[in-house]
């Protein structure tokens, strides 16, 4: 069952990858190119009710991850950001860090806040065929990535 949270971030059209416990999204609002969310499937609000299954899941799923985008965005840095102000599922922003600008499908995605913290209000809004695009480049590199 979808919730609340995967369901405002666009799954299952944004759904890069599904475990039993997590589903990976590519983020609408690209503050850089890449910007994924970490949703947490389990039935709860707060970090410390996650389940020991569900931990242990992620760090697999962060592992397989960060190659996936270091591949697509030759990122410098990543930031995990779990901010739960407005969704209330456990859920992390992932947003690839990088000097500079990076390019896809003839459009570019700078990082407006390099080297500080991410400038989430300067987000590219993806429509319809470049979210395309981009969810299936991340769900091909995820289908080869490592275990």
């Amino acid at each position: 069952m979808t919730n609340a949270t995967e369901r405002k971030f666009g799954d299952p059209a944004t759904r890069i990858a599904q475990t039993d416990r997590w589903s990976l999204l590519l983020r609408p609002k690209q503050p850089t190119l890449g910007s994924l969310v970490l949703v947490c499937r389990e039935p709860v609000k707060a970090f410390g009710e996650v389940s020991p299954q569900a931990f242990a899941e992620l760090q697999r799923i962060v592992a397989k991850l960060e190659p996936v985008l270091r591949g697509l965005t030759r990122y410098d840095r990543i930031n995990y950001l779990m901010l739960m102000m407005v969704d209330p599922d456990v859920h992390f922003h992932v947003i690839p860090r990088y000097e500079g600008s990076r390019d896809f499908h003839g459009t570019a995605f700078p990082d407006a806040g390099w080297p500080g913290p991410p400038a989430l209000d300067a987000a590219i809004a993806l429509d319809e065929g470049l979210r395309d695009a981009l969810v299936q480049a991340l769900r091909e590199a995820w289908a080869h990535a490592g275990a």
